[in-house]
């Protein structure tokens, strides 16, 4: 039999980028790592990321983190359930914020698992910080991710969980103004959407209740309405909607606000006329309706916030877990209600 020698080409190192760009393999460590606590020239660092490139040179993260005593990985649960516009908007803006302070986001697909099994996965990895959207995260799971690595553990939802910072997300809030809003308007036979994806109830039981609690007192009514995400849903809703005596909906948000608009205005229903609407997110595309669709205006936490947030946790792990009430809320009135 014959025998095929394989050539595997060198890999290169950091030596080599120095040799190439005039500079010692500090210099490369400080300018390809960000270091800030060493005044490096910008002609320098222009010198040493032209070599990088022309020698397809990646800095090797294991290493990295050994010499660190940490990773720079912040790893995001991705959500199990269905996200718009508006969170994808803000993901984006807190991996760039994250990546100016050198940190690197990695989002996880945890299907199956859920609150402290989830944990143990995350843990797996060894992340430097975790941020974990919704609720199910538990005291245990944080403990099991304090313990595998991370320095900070941050949770995005309804509730605080120990050992962990904590924005909370005043859903209630968004409900409350698209209630109070449509009521002001002289509806009182008010609907509101439930979305029948999984996992939306989180998001969707809160701005009930914030409905429910702007028309507290008054005669006004509220109807829930469970919907699902598709026209033939919101077809069969539309067709008794007559029936319902429904004179307002605050539909979750504007993706359903659209989708029922639609099948009531094929149903013949008058929008704002016989039906006031409102969703919330204010997407761009709720301005090209026509009508023009009302909305709650939501303020997500800045990306740079959250990043900064995430940057102090990891500088001083033992400090006392930040709280923060985010999610402001705003209604913006157009013509649909």
């Amino acid at each position: 039999m014959r025998s095929v020698m394989v050539q595997i080409p060198n890999t290169p190192t950091s030596a080599d980028v120095a040799r190439l760009a005039g500079v010692s393999r500090a210099t490369v460590s400080y300018v390809l790592n960000n270091t800030s606590a060493v005044r490096i020239s910008e002609a320098t660092r222009r010198r040493v990321h032209e070599a990088a490139r022309e020698l397809g040179y990646v800095p090797h993260a294991a290493a990295r983190s050994l010499r660190a005593g940490h990773s720079r990985m912040v790893l995001m649960p991705a959500p199990a359930i269905p996200v718009g516009p508006l969170y994808s908007r803000f993901l984006n803006e807190l991996q760039w914020a994250l990546g100016r302070l050198d940190y690197t986001v990695v989002q996880y697909g945890s299907v199956g698992l859920e609150g402290d099994e989830a944990a143990r996965a995350w843990a797996e990895l060894r992340p430097v910080a975790v941020l974990v959207p919704g609720a199910g995260l538990g005291p245990q799971g944080v403990a099991v991710l304090k313990r595998s690595g991370a320095r900070a553990v941050v949770t995005l939802g309804p509730g605080r969980v120990e050992g962990a910072h904590a924005l909370l997300m005043d859903h209630d809030a968004v409900g409350h103004c698209a209630g109070a809003h449509l009521y002001a308007r002289g509806r009182s036979r008010i609907g509101v959407v439930l979305p029948g994806e999984p996992g939306l109830e989180v998001y969707s039981r809160p701005r009930l209740a914030g409905v429910r609690e702007a028309l507290r007192g008054t005669d006004a009514t509220v109807t829930e309405l469970p919907l699902a995400y598709t026209e033939e849903a919101a077809a069969e809703l539309a067709a008794r909607w007559t029936a319902s005596g429904l004179d307002a909906v605050f539909a979750y948000n504007d993706e359903y606000a659209m989708l029922l608009m639609r099948a009531l205005q094929d149903e013949g229903v008058r929008i704002p006329e016989d039906v006031a609407v409102i969703g919330a997110d204010d997407l761009v595309l709720g301005r090209l309706l026509r009508p023009r669709l009302s909305t709650v205006h939501i303020e997500l936490p800045s990306g740079q916030d959250l990043a900064e947030l995430v940057d102090r946790a990891v500088r001083d792990p033992g400090g006392e877990p930040e709280v923060h009430t985010v999610l402001g809320a705003s209604v913006i009135r157009r013509e649909s209600s």
